[in-house]
C-alpha cells in the first residue's frame, strides 16, 4: 500500500495495488500544469485509489471532453487525471506520494517538447539540501 496527500494536507490518499507505466512525460500540457520541467506519471486502477480524506477539497478540471484533471481546491497540488475512454485507470502524479514505491520509470516522454532549458543529461551538482550559494 502507498499513501500520499496534496501540499497543504487536505486531501490524503491510499494507493492499493501496483503503479504500472510509470513514465517523466515532458509534454507542454504537464509541464504547465506541474510548473516543472516534466511530470512523472504512473498508472493505477481506479478501484485501487483510495480517498482515504478530503474527497470534498478536490476539484476537476475538464482538459479535452471525457479527460479530465484532478487536483486540490485549496493548494492546487494536481492528483490526478481520469480518462472516460479508460475508466478502469488513472493517471497518478507520484510526487504526492509520501512513502517509497517499489515500480521505478521506465521512459522520458515527449522529449522533443521538453522545456529548452532542460538537458536530460546534464551532470549538475547534487546535494542533500539547498544549494551553497543559497542563504
Amino acid at each position: 500500500m502507498y499513501q500520499g496527500s496534496c501540499l497543504c494536507g487536505a486531501i490524503k490518499i491510499e494507493i492499493l495495488g501496483p503503479i504500472s507505466d510509470i513514465i517523466h512525460c515532458h509534454c507542454s500540457l504537464c509541464r504547465k500544469s506541474c510548473g516543472t520541467a516534466y511530470a512523472t506519471n504512473g498508472f493505477v486502477q481506479s478501484k485501487d485509489l483510495k480517498m482515504v480524506q478530503g474527497a470534498q477539497s478536490l476539484g476537476s478540471f475538464e482538459l479535452r471532453p471525457g479527460k479530465r484533471r484532478h487536483f486540490c481546491t485549496i493548494c492546487a497540488s494536481p492528483i490526478y487525471s481520469s480518462n472516460e475512454q479508460d475508466a478502469n485507470r488513472l493517471r497518478l502524479r507520484l510526487g504526492i506520494l509520501d512513502t517509497a514505491i517499489n515500480e521505478m520509470p521506465i521512459s522520458h516522454n515527449f522529449v522533443t517538447s521538453k522545456a529548452n532549458w532542460d538537458d536530460l543529461d546534464a551532470q549538475l551538482p547534487r546535494y542533500e539540501q539547498h544549494e551553497p550559494s543559497r542563504r
